[in-house]
């Protein structure tokens, strides 16, 4: 999995490619954890990200708990593949997704 992260004042944009799994959540944990500090917003870009795991979404879930605390949170580019998983996991209830 590839990231591509940009910060714009209060606002952490992050854009994922590939797959986000059992092999790379632990590499976005640990970029989150060092990253969001004091940001308003998180961005995540899903235009290439082609696999999300049960993992992927712990992550996920773990960075809306931290953000909900200190702003928001919201996904943009969500592919098909990928908003099923959220629809019947259920976290299209939890997350933001435009």
């Amino acid at each position: 999995m590839n990231m591509n992260k940009t910060t714009d004042g209060t606002t952490l944009s992050i854009a994922l490619e590939g797959r986000l799994d059992t092999a790379t959540a632990p590499q976005l944990e640990a970029e989150l954890k060092q990253s969001i500090g004091n940001s308003k917003k998180l961005v995540l870009d899903f235009e290439k990200l082609e696999y999300l795991s049960s993992a992927g979404l712990r992550v996920l879930l773990s960075a809306q708990k931290v953000m909900n605390k200190q702003g928001e949170m919201v996904i943009h580019n969500v592919n098909e593949t990928i908003m099923e998983i959220f629809e019947v996991t259920g976290f299209i209830d939890i997350l933001t997704v435009v």
